[in-house]
C-alpha cells in the first residue's frame, strides 16, 4: 500500500455565480520515501493539490487514503490530529514567532501532545536544531537569525513531531540562491537519511531538479509525471509555445 493514494480527487470552489475546479480528477500514488515536487504556473492547482495532501482542506469528491485511513470522510479536528502526528510543514514566510527563542519555536507543535513534559519538549527541540546545524543558537530570536537559519528552525519544528511527511510550500521563495541551495540540500539529505517522505511546492526549476519525482499541474490536472526535469519542464511551457 503506498503512503498517499489518491483516487479521482476533484476540489472546486463556488465564487458566486461562478465555480472554479481547482483540481479535476486527480490519480496519483505516493511512496513511503519518494521526494516530490510539484510545479505547474501560477493557478493550476498545485497548492490545492498540497493544501489536500496536507490535511488542510478536504477534497469535494475523489478518494485519499493517507497510510490507509480515509481522509475525505474526516471531520476538522480528525484532520487536525492527522496534521499533528504524520506531517509537517515548512512555509516560504518561516512562519515564526518573533518573541520566542529558536528552541522554543520547535518546541510549539508539542505542546499539543498530551503526556509529554517540557523536559521532553526542550530535549526534542534543542536535538531537532542540532540535527539542521544550528545547535548554536538555540536562545537566538527570529530578528537575530539569516533567513536561511529561520528556515532551518522552520524545519527543525516542522521535524518535532516525528512526521511521516516532509511539506515544503515554496520554502527557498524567500532565500537567495545560495541558501535556497542548503537548504534543499538539507530536505535531500533528510530523505535520503531517514526516509522521510518530502513533497514540495515550487516554482524554481533548480528546486525541482532536486526533487526524483516532479508531478506538473496545469488547470487542475497532472500533465507530467516524472523523474526527467527536462520534461517537467517541457510539459510545463507547451501551451506557452503553441
Amino acid at each position: 500500500m503506498a503512503l498517499i493514494e489518491l483516487r479521482e480527487v476533484r476540489r472546486s470552489y463556488d465564487l458566486g455565480e461562478i465555480q472554479v475546479h481547482a483540481l479535476r480528477e486527480v490519480t496519483l500514488n505516493i511512496e513511503r520515501g519518494e521526494y516530490v515536487a510539484l510545479i505547474g504556473p501560477s493557478g493550476s492547482g498545485k497548492s490545492t493539490l498540497m493544501n489536500t495532501l496536507g490535511c488542510l482542506d478536504r477534497p469535494t469528491g475523489g478518494s485519499y487514503l493517507l497510510d490507509g485511513q480515509e481522509i475525505v470522510s474526516m471531520s476538522r479536528d480528525q484532520r487536525a490530529k492527522i496534521r499533528n502526528q504524520q506531517l509537517g510543514f515548512v512555509f516560504q514566510n518561516f512562519n515564526l514567532l518573533n518573541r520566542t527563542t529558536a528552541v522554543e519555536n520547535v518546541e510549539l507543535p508539542l505542546l499539543y501532545r498530551q503526556g509529554m513534559t517540557s523536559r521532553q519538549r526542550r530535549r526534542i527541540a534543542i536535538e531537532m536544531l542540532e540535527k539542521v546545524g544550528l545547535g548554536e543558537r538555540l536562545d537566538h530570536y527570529s530578528s537575530q537569525l539569516s533567513g536561511g537559519q529561520q528556515q532551518r528552525v522552520a524545519i527543525a519544528r516542522a521535524l518535532a513531531t516525528s512526521p511521516s511527511i516532509l511539506m515544503g510550500d515554496e520554502p527557498t521563495g524567500n532565500l537567495d540562491s545560495k541558501t535556497s541551495r542548503e537548504v534543499i540540500a538539507l530536505f535531500r539529505e533528510l530523505n535520503e537519511t531517514q526516509n522521510l517522505t518530502v513533497i514540495l511546492v515550487t516554482h524554481d526549476p533548480a528546486v525541482a531538479k532536486n526533487a526524483r519525482r516532479k508531478i506538473v499541474l496545469r488547470d487542475g490536472e497532472v500533465v507530467a509525471d516524472t523523474p526527467d526535469i527536462d520534461i517537467a519542464m517541457g510539459a510545463l511551457h507547451r501551451e506557452d509555445d503553441e
